[in-house]
């Protein structure tokens, strides 16, 4: 059994700042924490993307599920039902919101997602920010397929899927020369991948580029890759939410690890 997620969110729960920014004296980090961060989102918009959420937690059908990355805890088996990825896999309604409320406020013309699954955090991704255009990668060309359907039950226009290895795929987004305001790193939970990754995100990003590192906790790798992640000579200021890790290039004035109650 690993322990290290309940060890990891015990330390987060006693050293955790004030969810409102009580006690954080950077005024970048309290401006972020007390409004982005709780920042309302347009009920319709959660309730059409949680509409789809539920019709997938009912879908009984079964897919193979090319898992490119570290695999599920969860689910062994490749052979995965619709419903049990709805369930397990898609980030939950509490942390799509928060998703959402980052990408308002950073998401510029471009946002690039690592693992779409079944497409619930691409639509917060892109719902929150329709004048901008949401690149997101999959491995599994099933799930992708879901997805895309999933995409247009919703309505979203400004999404556009790319689908097998992060690898290869990375170079031809790349080559479009887009530069991300938001980056979320999702679908693969090891340690080397992720680092790499990241460093890629380094050399398309410019300074007010954000990027969202998902289930940081999750393993000893993902604890290490965060650990070197938020010690790169290129972040600024790193946030830590326990599921999530947040890290900045712009220069705020305040170099500082900051462990925020979420």
């Amino acid at each position: 059994m690993d322990l290290l997620p309940a060890l990891e969110y015990i330390k987060y729960f006693m050293f955790s700042r004030h969810h409102r920014g009580h006690g954080i004296h950077s005024p970048f980090v309290f401006s972020l924490v007390s409004g982005t961060f709780r920042n309302k989102i347009e009920p319709d918009v959660v309730c059409s993307i949680e509409a789809i959420r539920r019709k997938m937690i009912l879908n009984p059908e079964t897919i193979v599920v090319n898992d490119l990355g570290a695999g599920s805890k969860k689910m062994k088996s490749n052979l995965r039902k619709v419903s049990e990825i709805a369930r397990y896999s898609a980030v939950p309604k509490k942390y799509g919101i928060f998703l959402a409320n980052l990408s308002k406020a950073f998401a510029g013309p471009y946002v690039l997602e690592f693992g779409t699954s079944l497409g619930i955090s691409t639509m917060y991704l892109a719902a929150a920010c329709q004048g901008s255009e949401v690149y997101t990668m999959e491995g599994c060309p099933q799930t992708s397929a879901i997805a895309s359907e999933n995409f247009r039950e919703a309505g979203l226009s400004n999404i556009r899927m790319f689908t097998g290895r992060f690898d290869e795929l990375l170079p031809v987004i790349k080559a479009e020369g887009i530069s991300p305001g938001l980056v979320f790193i999702d679908g693969n939970h090891s340690k080397d991948p992720v680092i790499s990754y990241f460093n890629q995100v380094v050399d398309m990003s410019d300074r007010n580029t954000v990027v969202v590192i998902d289930d940081i906790y999750s393993s000893a790798e993902m604890a290490e890759a965060w650990s070197e992640i938020k010690a790169h000579s290129s972040v600024t200021l790193s946030i830590d939410i326990y599921r999530m890790g947040i890290v900045f290039f712009r220069e705020t004035g305040d170099h500082f690890h900051y462990v925020i109650r979420h």
